[in-house]
């Protein structure tokens, strides 16, 4: 039965080092909003970058087949 033994001892020491990732968030409510915050400018600033881009092969209005 050392077997057995084995893994509940491996069980519980997995279990406390995974006890330690788990902790809550340590900001306070104004760090953890301004970080938001900020985030949400990073990715604002990113989908607008993104909408400069053309990925399609759009044509303008001006262009279409009936100007032709």
């Amino acid at each position: 039965m050392a077997r057995g033994n084995q893994r509940d001892k491996a069980r519980e020491k997995n279990q406390k080092e995974a006890s330690k990732l788990k902790s809550k968030n340590s900001q306070s409510g104004t760090e953890f909003a301004r970080t938001k915050e900020d985030q949400a400018a990073i990715m604002r600033a990113k989908q607008a970058a993104g909408e400069s881009t053309t990925h399609c092969f759009h044509r303008p209005a001006s262009e279409s087949l009936a100007v032709r």
